[in-house]
């Protein structure tokens, strides 16, 4: 019977621990998202969107360029200027992290070796035969264009982003849907001479600024 007893009291102080460990690990993981204001015109759009600072979404890839391409996970978080985009695709690919402050972005290859890219696009295609608008693709995956270049937009009925022309890619939004409690991008494609990529976003999330 005591042997029982000190078993029970062992099982209770390590389910103790357990709990308190995952209620340790929610509370430094769990943010809560947002919801964003109501989006009825395009000015408002490009006025609400472009002052969200903290946001991310979670969707694929399909990048093609010439002959090759590849399916993908992509992951993009932004904060402010910082921003961290995950692609994680195929055994030759791996899994790519490309990171940016602001001032400088970084590539950690499938390896885990890390590099400064200076002309981001370049690098990537130059690298791996594929590349992607990192430096507009903040703005461009909202819905608006990026305020830093000139463009040329198109809207649809609804006042929303269908069409771009900026900084040598033609960006095409073929379908919105739910995200923040309002018309988010959804399948958004990007080309250029060289690559051609589509998106499907499929969880937006914003935060508080």
């Amino acid at each position: 019977m005591f042997a029982n007893a000190c078993s029970v009291i062992r099982l209770s102080h390590y389910a103790i621990i357990v709990t308190l460990l995952a209620a340790l690990t929610g509370c430094a993981t769990t943010r809560d998202a947002v919801d964003l204001p109501p989006i009825d015109s395009w000015q408002v759009r490009n006025e609400v969107l472009g002052q969200v600072r903290t946001w991310e979404f979670k969707g694929r890839l399909a990048v093609k360029a010439g002959e090759d391409g590849f399916n993908a996970r992509f992951n993009w978080a932004q904060d402010d200027d910082a921003f961290a985009a995950t692609v994680s695709g195929p055994l030759g690919i791996g899994t790519v992290r490309i990171e940016g402050d602001g001032d400088s972005v970084t590539l950690t290859d499938k390896d885990g070796a890390e590099s400064r890219l200076d002309d981001v696009e370049t690098e990537l295609l130059w690298r791996y035969g594929w590349t992607i608008p990192v430096e507009s693709l903040r703005y461009w995956a909202l819905g608006i264009p990026d305020p830093t270049a000139p463009g040329i937009t198109e809207l649809d009925d609804r006042d929303r982003l269908l069409r771009l022309e900026q900084s040598g890619w033609i960006v095409e939004i073929s379908r919105y849907a739910e995200g923040g409690g309002q018309q988010m991008p959804r399948i958004l494609t990007a080309k250029n001479q060289d690559t051609r990529v589509r998106m499907v976003i499929d969880r937006w999330l914003f935060f508080d600024n």
